[in-house]
C-alpha cells in the first residue's frame, strides 16, 4: 500500500505556476528509487538497459510505504520540508527515510534537524544520507545524534565495460548502457584536456576544440558536470565513444550510469595510462567492449568499499559524537524508476541504476522497518544500537574495509562500520537514549537561551530581528519555526541559538542538565585529550538478549592512547536489565604529529556468538 502527497509552500514556486512543482508526481526518478529501495515488493525479471537482471525486492517489502514531496527541480525549501516531516508524525510512521540534506549547519537553523527531533520525540526512527561531497574531511551534514546518518559503500555486483587501446591494453570500467556497435573495430582516440583548456578537459558544452567526430573521446569526472550530460554532449558533437576519467580524489570509484553512447567510467590509475598511451603514439587508438553484469569477482576491489563521494565526518557541530554512524549500499544500486527514459532510448524504463548516500539511505530505513517490526518495544536509540554495533569491519576477502585509495578506511568514512542486518537482529544489548538526553546535550554545545556564537552575514544595525518560516500540514495545523537575531559586540549580530527552537518548547538551558557531546549515552566514542590528559565517561546498557548472559571487554585502544573499562564484565541476569560501566582515556605526554586516533572496544559474549563493538576516536590537541 502506497500514498503520495505534495508539500510546497514554498511562494516563488507557486508564483511560477509551473505543474511539476506543485505535482506530487515524481518527475526526476530519485523519489521513487529510494523509496522502492525501502519497500519495494517483489518484481520478477527487473533488469535496466539489460543489466543487473534479477528479481528486485526493497529491503521491507510487506511495509506500508508513505511518500512526502518537499522538493522540486527548484530546490527543497526549509517549510516545505518541515511540513512533510510534520505530516509523517502526524500520521503515524514508524520510520522516516530522507535522501536530502545540504551543509553542517547548527541544528536549530536545520529543519531537517528540527522535524526529526520531533520525530525522534514520537518514537520515530530516523535515517539521513551523510551526502555526496566526500572524500574531503569534515563534508557531511545531517549530524544530529538522534538521527542515523548513513555513508555509502560498495557491492559485489559490477556492470562491466572496458577500454581496449591500440596498443593492446586492456583497462575495466563501467557503464550501465553495453553495447557492441563500435567493439568489433578500434577508432580514433583523443582527449580535449590535452590542450591546457580547463572546460574541454570536463566536455564542457561548446567547449571541445578538437574534432571528435567518429572518435572516442575522454572526459575528466568533475567539474560541476552531470556524467551523462557529458556523454550526450560529446554524442551531440559526433563521438562515437566516451571514457569517463575518474580523478585522483576519485581514486578507484566509478560508477555504472546510464549512459548515451558507448561509454567506460575508468578509475584514476586506468586514466592516467591511457593518458600516457595517448602521448605515446601520434595515431592513438581505443574501442569500448560490453562485459554485462559480473557479480562476487573475488580479489578484484572486494566489496564493500567506501565510495569516494560519500561524505565524510568529523562531525562540524560537535566533536563529541563520531559521524557517519554507518555505512551502506549506494553505488550501482537497482531500484524502481517512475517509467521515464533512460540511456539513448526514449522508451520508458521502470527500473534505473544510479548511485549515491540517497541510495544507501533507504537500505539502512528498510532495515530499521525489520527491526521494528521483530522488536516493537525498541526506541529509535535502541535500533540505532543494534545497527551500529553489530556492523562489520571487513570487506568480503576478510580485510579491514578500504576507502576510494585502496587505504583502510578510517571512521570517519565508515563510521561504525558496513550494516549487518542479521546480526542487528541479535546485538545483545544495546545503547538507550531518551529524548530528553538530546536537548541535555544541545545544552552542554551551549545552545542556550542567552548566548551563542557571533553571526558573520548578520545586518550590523540595532534592534531584534526575527526571520520565520512557517509551514502548514494538509490535517490544517500550521507549524513556526524561526531564527532570532540581536546586537552582539561593536553592533554585530549574534545569533540567537535556543534550544527552543529545535524542541519547539520552552526549554531553559540555565537551570538544565548539560551533557557534553562524549558523556551522551551514544554506541561510539569520540573525545578530545590534549597530552598527558585523561577523560572518563559511563555508559547504561539494557538487555535485550537472553536472560541469563555475560559478556567480557576486549579492547584495541588507540595509538598514544590508555583506555581502561570497569567493570571489565558485564553480567545479566534477566532480558530488561539495565547496567552501567565506565571508560577512562589517558593519554600519554608525548606530542604527536597526527589529528586524531581510532580504535575500539568490543564486549563479548561467553559464548563468542555475539559481539557489541564500540568505535573509539580521540581527536589530539596540541599544545
Amino acid at each position: 500500500m502506497m500514498t503520495i502527497q505534495f508539500y510546497g509552500d514554498y511562494l516563488p514556486i507557486k508564483a511560477m505556476g509551473i505543474p511539476t512543482a506543485t505535482s506530487p508526481v515524481d518527475t526526476a526518478g530519485h523519489g521513487t528509487h529510494t523509496s522502492s529501495t525501502a519497500a519495494g515488493r517483489f518484481v520478477d525479471g527487473a533488469s535496466a538497459l539489460g543489466q543487473a537482471a534479477g528479481t528486485a525486492v526493497g529491503m521491507a517489502p510487506e511495509a506500508h510505504l508513505a511518500m512526502y514531496k518537499i522538493c522540486t527541480e527548484f530546490g527543497c525549501a526549509g517549510s516545505d520540508i518541515l511540513a512533510g516531516i510534520d505530516a509523517a508524525i502526524e500520521e503515524g510512521v514508524d520510520i522516516l527515510s530522507l535522501s536530502l540534506g545540504g551543509s553542517s549547519l547548527p541544528f536549530d537553523q536545520d529543519p531537517i534537524a528540527v522535524g526529526t527531533f520531533s520525530a525522534v520525540e514520537k518514537g520515530i526512527f530516523v535515517s539521513l544520507a551523510a551526502g555526496n561531497s566526500g572524500p574531503e574531511f569534515g563534508t557531511l551534514s545531517n549530524e544530529a545524534p538522534w538521527m542515523l546518518t548513513v555513508g555509502a559503500s560498495t557491492v559485489d555486483r559490477v556492470m562491466e565495460t572496458s577500454v581496449k587501446l591500440g596498443n593492446g591494453e586492456e583497462y575495466k570500467g563501467k557503464s550501465l548502457y553495453q553495447t557492441e556497435s563500435i567493439s568489433t573495430k578500434l577508432l580514433p582516440l583523443v582527449y580535449p584536456g590535452a590542450s591546457g583548456n580547463s572546460l574541454a578537459k570536463f566536455c564542457f558544452n561548446n567547449s571541445l576544440d578538437v574534432d571528435v567526430k567518429g572518435k572516442i573521446v575522454i572526459c575528466d569526472r568533475g567539474g560541476g558536470m552531470g556524467r551523462i550530460q557529458q556523454g550526450a554532449i560529446v554524442k551531440g558533437a559526433g563521438a562515437a565513444g566516451m571514457i569517463l576519467a575518474a580523478d585522483k580524489l576519485d581514486g578507484y570509484t566509478t560508477v555504472a550510469d546510464a549512459h548515451v553512447l558507448p561509454a567506460c567510467h575508468v578509475n584514476f590509475v586506468d586514466a592516467t595510462k591511457i593518458k600516457s598511451y595517448i602521448n605515446s603514439t601520434s595515431s592513438p587508438t581505443a574501442t569500448i567492449l560490453p562485459r554485462g553484469t559480473l557479480i562476487g569477482l573475488a580479489g578484484e576491489l572486494p566489496a564493500p568499499m567506501v565510495a569516494a563521494f560519500s561524505s565524510r565526518g568529523m562531525s562540524q557541530q560537535s566533536k563529541g559524537i563520531l559521524k557517519p554512524d554507518i555505512i551502506g549500499p549506494g553505488v550501482d544500486v537497482l531500484a524502481g524508476w517512475p517509467a521515464l527514459p533512460i540511456g539513448p532510448f526514449d522508451s520508458p524504463s521502470l527500473f534505473n541504476v544510479i548511485s549515491g548516500t540517497s541510495m544507501a539511505t533507504p537500505h539502512l530505513s528498510g532495515i530499521a522497518v525489520l527491526l521494528k517490526a521483530v522488536n516493537p518495544s525498541w526506541s529509535p536509540a535502541a535500533i540505532k544500537s543494534a545497527i551500529m554495533t553489530t556492523a562489520d569491519n571487513e570487506n568480503l576477502a576478510g580485510k579491514p574495509i578500504a576507502n576510494e585509495q585502496l587505504e583502510r578506511a578510517n571512521l570517519f568514512a565508515r563510521g561504525a562500520g558496513h550494516v549487518n542486518p542479521s546480526k542487528a537482529n541479535n546485538p545483545g544489548f544495546v545503547y538507550d537514549i531518551d529524548p530528553t538526553e538530546y536537548v541535555a546535550y544541545m545544552c552542554g554545545l551551549n545552545y542556550s537561551d542567552t548566548q551563542a556564537p557571533p553571526c558573520a552575514r548578520c545586518p550590523a544595525r540595532p534592534g531584534l530581528a526575527i526571520i520565520k518560516a512557517r509551514a502548514r500540514s494538509r490535517l490544517g495545523k500550521a507549524r513556526a519555526w524561526e531564527a532570532r537575531f540581536r546586537p552582539g559586540p561593536g553592533g554585530l549580530f549574534e545569533h540567537l541559538i535556543t534550544v527552543s527552537l529545535v524542541a519547539r518548547r520552552l526549554v531553559n538551558c540555565s537551570s538544565a542538565d548539560r551533557t557534553f557531546g562524549v558523556e551522551l549515552n551514544y554506541p561510539s566514542f569520540s573525545a578530545e585529550l590534549k597530552p598527558a590528559s585523561s577523560r572518563k565517561v559511563s555508559r547504561k546498557v539494557k538487555n535485550v538478549g537472553e536472560g541469563s548472559s555475560s559478556y567480557a571487554v576486549e579492547i584495541a585502544p588507540p595509538t598514544g592512547v590508555a583506555v581502561v573499562v570497569s567493570p571489565p564484565t558485564l553480567t545479566f541476569k534477566e532480558r530488561g536489565e539495565e547496567l552501567s560501566y565506565t571508560v577512562e582515556f589517558n593519554r600519554d605526554g608525548s606530542e604527536q604529529t597526527a589529528n586524531y586516533t581510532e580504535g575500539y572496544l568490543s564486549w563479548i559474549s561467553s559464548d563468542k556468538a555475539i559481539s557489541v563493538r564500540s568505535p573509539i576516536l580521540i581527536h589530539l590537541l596540541h599544545v
